[in-house]
């Protein structure tokens, strides 16, 4: 195997050095744990990987100061995490964006279309958020649930409406009327996972993040991005 693992571990974590000093601004010497400590601050990805920068950090010591000759080291590196540290390498250094990975042409809705308009739609594509707008002005997000709490208010009284409900019916039964985000496509789909994960742990749980070029309701809509999206993020 010789030292090509221990040579690209080194490569790639000094590389991720560099790059965390970047991110907190550090112009003097700073160890590794500190960094991690003070970038996991201002950057997600550091945050999602601090367990892995921490263990690699003992390594990369152990390779540097006990290395015995030029061509020997006595921790080299098995080659799973090799490709394990260039891959965080990589994603530091370029993290995808929403707008790369979740761009797409989004389905929207009019305040005055009917709620059977709404169901065909989730019959035949399956989809379970519908962002309403009243012209360009956008207006809220209504989910199945919200579906489903305006037909649980209706079927529990006497009499059922005599007209065909709109999405502003809809919308007046979400439970959480602002269970939406905003946010730019520049973001990186790491953010929007920890947005998501910020919201649950605040007692907002979003139903979805619109996404347009600078997070602003007013312009035009370019993706969605769902938690069941998020699932699917490594």
């Amino acid at each position: 195997m010789g030292t090509e693992n221990s040579d690209r571990f080194l490569t790639a974590f000094n590389r991720i050095d560099h790059r965390l000093r970047d991110i907190v601004g550090a112009k003097d010497f700073m160890p590794f744990y500190r960094l991690i400590d003070q970038a996991k601050k201002k950057d997600v990805l550091v945050k999602k990987y601090e367990d892995d920068l921490r263990s690699y950090a003992d390594l990369r010591n152990a390779i540097v100061h006990h290395r015995t000759s030029l061509h020997y080291v006595i921790a080299e590196p098995h080659t799973d995490v090799v490709e394990r540290i260039e891959y965080i390498d990589a994603t530091l250094a370029k993290p995808t964006l929403v707008g790369q990975m979740f761009r797409k042409r989004v389905l929207i809705f009019q305040e005055n279309d009917s709620l059977k308009h709404v169901l065909k739609v989730i019959r035949q594509r399956k989809y379970t958020q519908f962002p309403v707008y009243y012209n360009k002005q956008f207006k809220g997000l209504i989910t199945t649930v919200g579906i489903t709490n305006w037909l649980a208010s209706k079927m529990g009284g006497d009499h059922l409406p005599k007209r065909i409900p709109t999405l502003h019916d809809i919308l007046l039964h979400e439970k959480n009327r602002v269970n939406y985000k905003f946010v730019s496509r520049t973001i990186s789909i790491y953010e929007a996972e920890e947005i998501f994960k910020q919201g649950v742990e605040r007692g907002r749980r979003f139903e979805a993040l619109l996404i347009t070029e600078h997070g602003q309701p007013h312009q035009r809509l370019l993706g969605i991005i769902t938690p069941l999206d998020i699932v699917k993020i490594d």
